[in-house]
């Protein structure tokens, strides 16, 4: 049995990102996601969580949904 057969599926959380330069980012972490918060909510709530309650107005940031991250990681380099 493969080690993603007999994982325990991750619990839900945010991969969080900060805009530093036309199409550049910054990864500033992981944080779970807050239970019971609507989806806004809890996008607000991670970019808060990975900044330490520090994020200002007047910057760009993500709060991508760790599931997602990880499905747009998944690509194959195409055959010959």
């Amino acid at each position: 049995m493969s080690d993603r057969a007999t994982a325990k599926p991750a619990a839900p959380g945010f991969v969080v990102l900060r805009q530093v330069g036309n199409d550049k980012w910054q990864l500033l972490g992981e944080v779970p996601r807050k239970r019971g918060l609507p989806a806004r909510a809890a996008r607000t709530q991670a970019i808060l969580d990975a900044t330490d309650g520090t994020a200002k107005g007047t910057e760009v940031y993500a709060a991508v949904l760790r599931s997602e991250w990880r499905i747009a990681l998944d690509w194959s380099v195409p055959g010959p």
